[in-house]
């Protein structure tokens, strides 16, 4: 154990997860309690409003994306010759993918809303997602374990934008310029990174795209695509339906609660990032080995779960009425609640990544699908009779079943099951 310790490799993957998880801690409190500023500012009615049209462009996010990140840096690792071929293809892939975002978009508005401030907010928002192209880019450093270069355009990019935030809340600005904001997080963060690549390693190989390559890509990724769209359904389809069942206000109050627990997220997706290279290239070693770190992994999970939702099931009174004030105070319920979602949803992020190191992707479509399925059908059952409380059960279930149950269901992943349960029982204590 102290000889691995004193590797070089376990000091190169612990200094890339040290930058992610410094970079991801100062974001969170950053945005947190810009975030938190601003709902305080906007309200539970305007702050509703505006989280209800974050909700609606996520639902159709994944379009964006493709399904290709994970594809990308499992790609970059095993061919790192190929890199230029790689980058500049799922550069305009993503691209394209953003088109087709909007225009599933722009069908959907014509079903769900009607009011012009929201259609605005929605298309400013969406447009943010076509400079999201080059986290490519981020994606690139991830498979190199160099992270600490993307950190540096990341940190700058919260600096810019938060201040700009803070600037709207000060000149008293309509809800609109929030949208725009969303919108020039991204813009932001793309300029950075392309200054960073130029800076680190060459110009963007924005003339490069490989047909054959694309369709590759895209042929691994295609049950990712919709598997990806069934997560975000499921992630943030009760904040789209709180407003049509019930009110604005009513969804403002609950993502008052959802905000404080995504904050969190960025735990396991850091940790990911940064380990999941080092995960694939352990299979090479031995079957055993690769397992040994798998269960490990899922363990690191749910240990650090667990010492946040405990104490936040907890104080969740006094965090509502410390950090929102009297106006969010049934947002305290939710929170204690919707907190333990966050040991299924670290679970979930690092199975998603062994569909992935398994070839096993078309499971990933199976369980988002069933999830978004379990999800509406609660949300729309338990609404009605709990209001908020309802919808934090809903996804509390979904959770449960998505990260942890399906995978006991198949003979072909009931070895992902035994891990988890290893990660959630005696064996995590011992």
């Amino acid at each position: 154990m102290r000889n691995y310790l004193a590797s070089q490799g376990f000091r190169k993957y612990f200094a890339n997860t040290s930058w992610l998880l410094g970079e991801r801690v100062l974001r969170m409190v950053i945005s947190l309690f810009v975030g938190i500023y601003v709902a305080r500012y906007l309200g539970p009615e305007r702050y509703g409003l505006l989280s209800y049209t974050v909700s609606f462009v996520w639902l159709f996010s994944s379009l964006a994306s493709f399904g290709l990140n994970n594809i990308l840096v499992r790609e970059l690792v095993q061919s790192p010759e190929q890199r230029n071929n790689l980058l500049g293809t799922v550069f305009w892939l993503k691209v394209f993918g953003t088109f087709v975002m909007a225009t599933a978009i722009a069908i959907a508005l014509q079903f769900f809303e009607d009011e012009q401030q929201t259609y605005w907010m929605i298309f400013i928002i969406a447009l943010g997602y076509l400079f999201q192209a080059t986290n490519v880019i981020e994606l690139y450093f991830q498979a190199q374990v160099q992270s600490k270069f993307i950190v540096r355009a990341q940190v700058a990019q919260i600096l810019i934008t938060s201040l700009f935030k803070i600037y709207l809340i000060w000149v008293q600005a309509e809800l609109i310029w929030f949208a725009f904001a969303l919108m020039l997080d991204q813009a932001v963060a793309a300029a950075l990174f392309l200054i960073i690549y130029r800076w680190e390693i060459d110009l963007f190989p924005f003339f490069t795209f490989h047909w054959k390559q694309a369709k590759q890509l895209m042929h691994a990724a295609l049950p990712l695509i919709f598997s990806g769209m069934m997560v975000l359904l499921y992630m943030k389809i009760d904040q789209v339906m709180l407003k049509e069942m019930l009110n604005p206000k009513a969804v403002g109050v609950y993502a008052a609660a959802v905000k404080l627990c995504e904050a969190w997220y960025f735990i396991p997706s850091a940790i990911m990032a940064s380990l999941f290279p080092a995960i694939i290239e352990s299979r090479k070693e031995s079957e055993e080995y690769y397992e040994n770190r798998v269960q490990k992994l899922y363990e690191m999970m749910v240990w650090g779960s667990l010492l946040v939702a405990i104490p936040t099931s907890f104080l969740a009174d006094w965090f509502i009425q410390v950090l929102y004030g009297a106006n969010f105070q049934e947002a305290a319920t939710v929170l204690k609640i919707y907190i333990w979602t966050f040991v299924f949803v670290s679970l979930g992020v690092a199975s998603s990544h062994w569909l992935v190191a398994e070839n096993l992707e078309k499971y990933a479509l199976v369980r988002s699908c069933l999830g978004a399925i379990l999800n509406i059908s609660l949300n729309w059952y338990l609404i009605p009779i709990y209001g908020i409380t309802g919808a934090a059960y809903a996804t509390l279930i979904t959770q449960l079943f998505v990260s942890y149950l399906f995978f006991g269901l198949s003979k072909h992943t009931r070895n992902n099951f035994m891990l988890s349960t290893r990660a959630l029982s005696f064996r995590l204590i011992k």
